[in-house]
């Protein structure tokens, strides 16, 4: 699928210090950047959390390294809130720098070398805020989650996006397990602190807003011979078309029935010598479009074949013999 809203809590999610170390000046320039008035060392509280990393999650995915670069450009500036709730009143903090970061001695569960993205925010020291620092500085407020879309996930075993092929997330082949790798990130909304992350709602939820597995993908997939995984709600889409193809093939079965029999009469009217178990045997291999060239074709020859004949037909520039052809009409 492509172009997914993304909420992902990373294996790492969580503020790794407080505000005790302070902030330099280097910093506070950086945070006056999106005050309306400078504010001084005193007046803000500074801590790192890091976001997300590049290791598998619960649910199966991961960030690769080139998406964590990307991220570090587009999550400055982000604001922090609560449990994901876009509120003004639930604004908590700012990320005014952001960085990528390799822990050496690390591996990812793929055994990649660990890198994960590692950003700064404050929030003003303040007495609306002294209860939040407090919670941050005793490690009651820890985890967090971040929002960010991307522009696909694809399958970490073959490369292709994720669901359209066989693989499994979670399921090893060969030597390789198999993960929904997070690539091309183009928006990063909010991050969040979560009170239980453990939770799938602190995790990840998407939506499609791009290309989406279309039944259209799905019957290409079974066309080439491919399988491909789905989940529930694309199985009730699949079940919804596969119904509404039903219906569509009981109206076209009523409709060919009676374009047949219709075929039929007009065929025994107009081609009597014909058998009927031959025109019904020749009907069952036409298309609906052949059933209707015969139709037409055999309307045809009806109508001519009762068409009244002029009594008296004159056509002397052709030099035909009018007087056998209106000698019916002789008294």
């Amino acid at each position: 699928m492509s172009k997914n809203n993304v909420r992902k809590q990373a294996v790492s999610g969580t503020v790794i210090d407080g505000g005790a170390e302070g902030v330099s000046e280097e910093e506070l320039k950086l945070i006056n950047g999106y005050t309306r008035r400078k504010l001084s060392a005193n007046e803000v509280y500074v801590f790192s959390v890091v976001l997300c990393d590049n290791d598998i999650d619960r649910d199966g995915e991961r960030f690769t390294v080139e998406s964590l670069f990307e991220l570090e450009k587009l999550f400055v500036g982000k604001t922090g809130i609560f449990d994901h709730t876009p509120s003004a009143k639930n604004q908590t903090a700012r990320i005014f720098s952001c960085s990528v970061e390799a822990v050496g001695g690390r591996k990812t569960e793929l055994g990649d070398d660990y890198f994960r993205l590692k950003a700064r925010a404050y929030l003003p020291k303040s007495q609306k805020n002294g209860d939040i620092i407090l919670a941050l500085d005793s490690g009651i407020i820890k985890e967090v989650s971040v929002g960010c879309a991307v522009e696909k996930v694809v399958c970490s075993v073959c490369g292709e996006e994720i669901g359209m092929c066989a693989h499994k997330k979670g399921e090893i082949y060969g030597s390789k397990i198999c993960c929904g790798e997070l690539t091309n990130p183009y928006d990063a909304y909010e991050w969040s602190f979560v009170a239980v992350p453990s939770q799938r709602a602190a995790g990840v939820t998407k939506s499609c807003c791009g290309k989406e597995l279309t039944m259209e993908n799905i019957l290409k997939r079974l066309e080439l011979g491919k399988g491909f995984v789905l989940d529930d709600n694309e199985c009730r889409k699949l079940a919804d078309y596969i119904d509404n193809l039903k219906k569509s093939a009981k109206d076209g079965i009523i409709y060919r029935d009676n374009l047949t029999r219709e075929m039929l009469r007009l065929a025994a009217c107009v081609q009597p010598e014909i058998s009927r178990e031959t025109m019904e045997s020749i009907a069952k291999n036409m298309t609906v479009s052949q059933l209707k060239e015969f139709k037409t074709a055999f309307e045809k020859q009806k109508n001519e074949s009762i068409a009244p004949m002029i009594q008296l037909c004159s056509d002397k520039n052709k030099g035909i013999n009018n007087t056998v052809l209106n000698g019916q009409f002789r008294i």
